[in-house]
């Protein structure tokens, strides 16, 4: 069975996740963004081993405490190659939003693409490219478990905002209708700040890419 923890950490209060196989006992962590301490706490109980770490994306706020993760736990990260340069301007973003001794750069291992398997133990995972938040920006589905991990393409309620180097509304719609909406209304998707939410109810009643948004453009 898929085992899902998290704890919101940072001042942006992000979301990080703990991902695992609780046969295999093998686990993931998703977007670390800091308070390492209390991360690794949620390795308990059970004894996960955190054999990989999954960037949905490159912002500071998910990425802030991946370095440090990596170098406790020996393991390295993965992200989309097009989310590179954020990687690569870490120590500018942890100025410039003001993430205090977070500007060490995580040592990438692998640069995933749409439709990549990633097992988790027992568990089978595919990587969703959705640029539209960033170029690079990517989900991780678990099918079996119908569960999303959404990073900051799609929120309950809302959607990741495009305001920002490399955004694009129009692509961010497109991935969340095209390649989000039709894996299934009862999917729970896990985004990266806020609360989970089944996939069906934002397809029907999220304002900004939902049926009822369609609708309001022709009223």
């Amino acid at each position: 069975m898929l085992v899902i923890r998290h704890l919101v950490v940072g001042p942006f209060a992000e979301n990080t996740f703990l991902v695992g196989d609780d046969v295999t006992g093998e686990a993931i962590l998703v977007d670390p963004g800091g308070d390492i301490d209390r991360v690794l706490q949620m390795r308990e109980p059970g004894g996960f081993r955190v054999s990989r770490i999954f960037l949905t994306h490159g912002h500071i706020d998910h990425v802030a405490g991946c370095a440090e993760a990596e170098e406790r736990l020996s393991v390295a990260c993965q992200i989309h190659r097009a989310d590179a340069e954020w990687i690569d301007s870490i120590a500018r973003q942890a100025e410039m939003f003001g993430f205090e001794n977070a500007g060490k750069k995580p040592a990438v291992d692998h640069f995933h693409a749409d439709g990549e398997a990633l097992a988790v133990g027992k568990e089978q995972a595919r990587i969703i490219h959705t640029p539209g938040h960033t170029q690079g920006s990517c989900c991780l589905y678990f099918e079996k478990s119908r569960a999303l991990f959404a990073g900051d393409t799609l929120f309950a309620g809302s959607v990741g905002r495009t305001d920002l180097p490399g955004g694009d509304f129009g692509a961010l719609e497109r991935s969340i209708r095209e390649k989000l909406f039709p894996l299934g209304d009862e999917v729970r998707f896990y985004p990266g700040h806020g609360p989970s939410a089944k996939l069906g109810d934002e397809r029907l009643s999220n304002p900004f890419v939902g049926e009822a948004s369609r609708r309001d453009r022709f009223i």
